[in-house]
């Protein structure tokens, strides 16, 4: 990463939440840098955001593009516990493993090392992920101090880490026999989770 790009990622608030257009903070920070983004499209920064990346690229102050969300309070995401079905979905989805859980078994959100980023929401297959406010009244960096960005920051760098050590290089597969793909096999495990919810449900209430 170059000096410029440098500068800029830690201009970021480090949410990880790809509402910017790009995977993480350090790749819209490369953006900027190569001139491919606007320095409008971070809604957790907010205006001092854009503020803290005008002072370093000299480009005008101007308002959160739209296109890319608004700025708000900085939100808190809370698992049903007693609705999750420990598909692991979302622990796969987190860019900072603040969620406890295993296989099988219910889930929780460890609130210091939430960003808020949303990304577990949409991967819950029976919705029971919701959002809360978590600072009322303040928003973008008044909502983000620079100690917790930094945090989550080596947070999301050791999950990085991590994540491409389990993956491995990407190899062919030798023959059509092999392991199903990743994506077929997660999808096997929702169903059968949902399929042991539903049952439970049905049990609960009585329903034959």
């Amino acid at each position: 990463m170059n000096t410029l790009a440098a500068r800029l990622l830690e201009a970021l608030p480090q949410t990880q939440c790809t509402r910017c257009g790009y995977p993480d903070c350090a790749g819209y920070a490369q953006a900027i840098a190569a001139g491919e983004a606007s320095i409008l499209q971070c809604p957790p920064g907010g205006a001092e955001g854009v503020a803290r990346l005008s002072r370093i690229t000299g480009k005008p102050v101007q308002p959160i593009d739209a296109q890319f969300g608004v700025e708000g309070p900085r939100a808190m995401a809370v698992i049903d516990e007693a609705w999750c079905i420990g598909c692991t979905l979302c622990l796969d989805a987190c860019p900072t493993d603040a969620i406890l859980g295993i296989h099988k078994r219910m889930h929780t959100v460890i609130e210091a090392h939430c960003t808020g980023c949303e990304l577990c929401i949409p991967v819950c297959p029976v919705d029971c992920i919701s959002l809360e406010v978590a600072t009322p009244g303040r928003s973008g960096w008044h909502a983000w101090s620079q100690a917790q960005a930094d945090h989550a920051r080596s947070r999301y760098e050791a999950h990085d880490r991590r994540r491409k050590k389990t993956e491995g290089p990407v190899k062919a597969p030798e023959s059509p026999s092999e392991t199903p793909p990743p994506t077929d096999r997660k999808r096997a495990i929702v169903e059968a989770a949902l399929a042991r919810a539903r049952a439970a449900s049905a049990a609960r209430t009585g329903i034959k």
